[in-house]
């Protein structure tokens, strides 16, 4: 069995600078497969009615096919092209938490981010994602500028 390393796409350039990175350890490690994991950020702790939690359901399933589709699918689709192993996934929830799981779950060795420097939504998440799992992650970070 390879090696196995989670890269974190959040959508922007960033994400990108992280895919390209690990497309070149994947290409030095050899036997390696890519797992792109997009987190739609998301907090199961709120306080509302059974019909906002049914509108809230399907509003999480339909951002889980947009992501798949705007985001993951094109990247992973790049990568398999250009003869590396990828396959990837959305989750929700907070950003480091998942990917740290995901990591855990699929037996990765690493797990690869990159450093936003984009501002707004993207820094917020993944500033404060990256220091968390350099922090926090039982596998080596690579955050990538």
């Amino acid at each position: 069995m390879g090696t196995k390393l989670i890269v974190g796409l959040d959508g922007h350039g960033s994400g990108e600078r992280a895919v390209i990175y690990a497309r070149k350890l994947a290409e030095l490690i050899g036997d390696c497969e890519l797992l792109l994991v997009y987190v739609v950020e998301w907090s199961p702790y709120s306080f509302q009615t059974a019909e906002e939690n049914e509108q809230r359901h399907k509003r999480r399933e339909e951002e889980i096919s947009t992501a798949m589709q705007r985001v993951v699918d094109p990247a992973v689709a790049k990568l398999n092209a250009a003869g590396v192993k990828a396959s990837g996934k959305v989750r929700h929830g907070d950003v480091a938490s998942i990917l740290m799981m995901v990591a855990e779950e699929e037996g990765a060795e690493q797990i690869v981010v990159g450093r936003s420097s984009e501002g707004g939504f993207a820094k917020r998440i993944f500033g404060s994602a990256a220091s968390n799992l350099v922090m926090q992650a039982s596998v080596p970070v690579t955050v990538v500028n």
